[in-house]
């Protein structure tokens, strides 16, 4: 890339050559100085530029001053930001130039100055701060993530006010050039795990990132498996609970999910409030989500072979119950499941996609029509209707949609192999999904701890794990912390706490 010269008219059209005719882009050409003898040149995209012409805009403020000042003072000024103007750069390409321009500032070009200037103003529009739809918590903050990666890190910083928090910029995209932040804590963070993140963040080249979703699916290593290798939040709080622990967040620009490395089985269990409340409603509620975790994978796929291979195991009267309940239907058991599963999912789907209280409506209005019609119908029993709901039910209790999402896909392979295999289908697959999780790993950390490996932080990650114990023992950081700085919680010597 060339550097740009001190001759207006040909930076000038260097730059537009690069830009070619765009609409949006809006481009203006003024006089500065008091004898007004020196042509300037200022381009921006439309919605990020204020009134240059008033006072009530940076860019105004800088050009009114400018106007007032003789012809040697500008350039002087300039040069070193006399007028203490944020954010300001020099940038000495026409590419760096129109780089700034697209991340929502304004570009000023000076004749007689080699440097085009970079001068924040009202920026891109973006969304306000508010409670983020998924991970809904009792007590702890509403604030959510936003589009903006600029809002996104200082509500981090905001959490965390320490130099030692680092926010490292890189970028992906060849033609979208977006914003990719990492966010982690210098003196906690493994320097290897810092390199390997970002050998994967540039192990592709691609047109463009519009949201975290695309980076993750980049960098994971096991890329067929249904368990997410990165775990994501939508909770500057949750954000920064993981940097404490020695973890990386990544954030991209244009998206409110930030994406937290390494994870764990463990920690898409954990909600935010998990540390705000007393241990013991932590710790059951903890308990009711891990069992919700197993129910919503193999309900289904247990009820199929408990009622068409093992009715031994069931009690006589429960058996006729089922019985009778059954007395009508045309189609086995596996059908009747996979009809309300698949019933169910599309009314899932359909709830998503309809707008606001629509989208709510139709998920339990639907719910209702659909399980009574089909009982009234003879089409399912009503046994049936029960287990799905219940399924239903537990999948909801999982606080990770992405993590959750797993299990729904897992128990249609409950459902084939139980229908098919009875109770030793059922116990294949449960062989075959805790042989992949125990082969699973995230940036090195396998996926089950600390139920495996817990010997390497002295069993301290386990009073964190199904249990949550009280919060005055929890004096270790997790495994993903360096060793010499796992301590994070003593006791003072003080007389307050010898009384």
């Amino acid at each position: 890339m060339e550097k740009m010269g001190r001759e207006l008219s040909r930076n000038k059209a260097d730059f537009l050559a690069l830009l070619g005719e765009s609409a949006d882009i809006k481009k203006k050409s003024m006089q500065l100085g008091n004898e007004k003898d020196i042509a300037c040149f200022i381009a921006y995209i439309e919605v990020t530029g204020g009134s240059f012409l008033f006072e009530n805009s940076v860019v105004g403020k800088l050009l009114n001053r400018l106007s007032d000042m003789p012809c040697r003072e500008i350039y002087v000024c300039l040069e070193k930001n006399a007028l203490g103007i944020s954010d300001m750069t020099l940038f000495e390409t026409v590419e760096e130039a129109a780089g700034g321009m697209f991340a929502g500032d304004v570009i000023l070009f000076i004749d007689g100055f080699d440097k085009a200037i970079k001068i924040p103003d009202k920026g891109y529009p973006s969304m306000p701060l508010q409670e983020p739809e998924s991970e809904k918590v009792i007590r702890g903050s509403k604030e959510g993530f936003v589009d903006s990666i600029k809002v996104n890190t200082a509500l981090i910083r905001k959490r965390l006010r320490t130099p030692k928090l680092q926010v490292e910029e890189l970028k992906a995209g060849t033609r979208t050039n977006t914003n990719v932040d990492l966010v982690y804590m210098e003196d906690l963070v493994y320097p290897e795990l810092l390199e390997e993140v970002k050998r994967r963040l540039n192990q592709y080249e691609i047109d463009g990132i519009l949201d975290s979703g695309m980076i993750e699916q980049l960098s994971e290593e096991t890329w067929y498996s249904p368990f997410p290798q990165f775990q994501t939040t939508q909770r500057p709080d949750r954000a920064a609970m993981a940097i404490l622990e020695g973890r990386i967040v990544v954030m991209v620009d244009n998206s409110p999910t930030g994406l937290i490395l390494p994870t764990d089985f463990n920690s898409y269990i954990k909600t935010s409030d998990d540390m705000y409340n007393r241990w013991e409603i932590a710790s059951f509620g903890r308990l009711i989500r891990y069992m919700a975790t197993f129910f919503a994978m193999t309900i289904p796929g247990l009820y199929l072979a408990v009622t068409n291979f093992h009715t031994q195991v069931l009690p006589t009267t429960l058996l006729l119950s089922f019985a009778a309940a059954r007395q009508g239907v045309p189609f086995p058991a596996v059908v009747e499941v996979l009809l309300m599963e698949i019933a169910f999912e599309l009314l899932r789907e359909a709830g998503v996609r309809l707008p606001g209280a629509m989208g709510n409506t139709i998920g339990i209005v639907g719910g209702l029509i659909i399980g009574q019609a089909a009982v009234e119908a003879n089409i399912v029993s009503p046994i049936v209707v029960i287990v799905v709901a219940f399924t239903a039910l537990c999948s909801f209790a999982i606080p990770n949609e992405e993590f959750a999402t797993a299990f729904r896909l897992l128990k249609f392979l409950f459902i084939l192999l139980s229908s098919w295999l009875g109770f030793y289908g059922f116990l294949y697959g449960l062989l075959f999904v805790l042989i992949h999780l125990s082969h699973l790993k995230s940036f090195g950390i396998p996926y089950l701890s600390p139920f495996v490996g817990a010997d390497l932080n002295g069993y301290q990650d386990e009073r964190d794990s199904l249990i949550r114990l009280p919060l005055f023992w929890m004096k270790r950081r997790p495994i993903y912390a360096k060793r010499n700085q796992r301590v994070r919680l003593k006791r003072k010597d003080t007389d307050v706490f010898k009384k």
